[in-house]
């Protein structure tokens, strides 16, 4: 009784519905049983059959009705992983200016190699003038820049060169008188000793020379 009823009701269903989704089916349902046929005793899905379902899913809505070798769930799973590995792909595939050949960067490098004193600019030039076209910033990016030994600090000089150094000072000091005094001092770095000092009460630029 339930098993009429059941044909009685598909039945009714298939009445129903349009050209296309009787289609589809017939489609679903030609595919799983060629599944069963080729993998016996268990059908095992291939890559093909888990895109072909993907696909289905997409352009049919009833496609769960028709579905028996897995569940729908599995099917709704294939089809995120193939969202994710197609993004995964794009990504890879970065957007922009295209990479030179081996041979011109290895032209770039020489060039500023043989010429130290060449920059970014000079060197863009003279790729133009060979029929290259290159930009000045993707010039820049593969010179080849001397290595520059790192600078001392400050400190570091100063311990260094403290013997060669003199601290010197021109200030002003005023008098009982009111008069100002024109005051330079100089001084050696390594040990504060009093090299020069003089006074006058109207600097000239031949006194500061001498």
């Amino acid at each position: 009784m339930v098993s009429w009823l059941g044909i009685l009701l598909r039945t009714l269903r298939s009445a129903v519905r349009t050209r296309r989704e009787l289609a589809l089916e017939n489609l679903a349902l030609r595919q799983q049983v060629a599944v069963w046929k080729a993998r016996q005793p268990r059908p095992r899905l291939t890559e093909m059959d888990r895109i072909f379902w993907v696909f289905l899913s997409r352009l049919w809505t009833g496609w769960r009705h028709s579905l028996q070798v897995v569940r729908p769930e599995t099917v709704v799973s294939w089809h995120r992983q193939g969202f994710r590995r197609y993004w995964a792909r794009k990504s890879r595939h970065q957007s922009g200016r295209p990479m030179i050949s081996t041979e011109l960067r290895d032209l770039i490098r020489r060039m500023s190699y043989a010429n130290p004193l060449w920059g970014a600019p000079r060197i863009h030039g003279e790729l133009l003038k060979l029929g290259l076209t290159v930009s000045q910033a993707t010039v820049s990016k593969y010179m080849l820049r001397p290595r520059r030994p790192p600078s001392q600090a400050w400190r570091t000089f100063l311990k260094n060169h403290a013997k060669d150094l003199i601290a010197l000072d021109f200030f002003t000091v005023p008098t009982a008188t009111f008069r100002v005094l024109f005051v330079l001092v100089m001084l050696t770095h390594s040990r504060r000793r009093l090299v020069h000092f003089n006074v006058t009460d109207h600097p000239t630029a031949e006194w500061t020379a001498r």
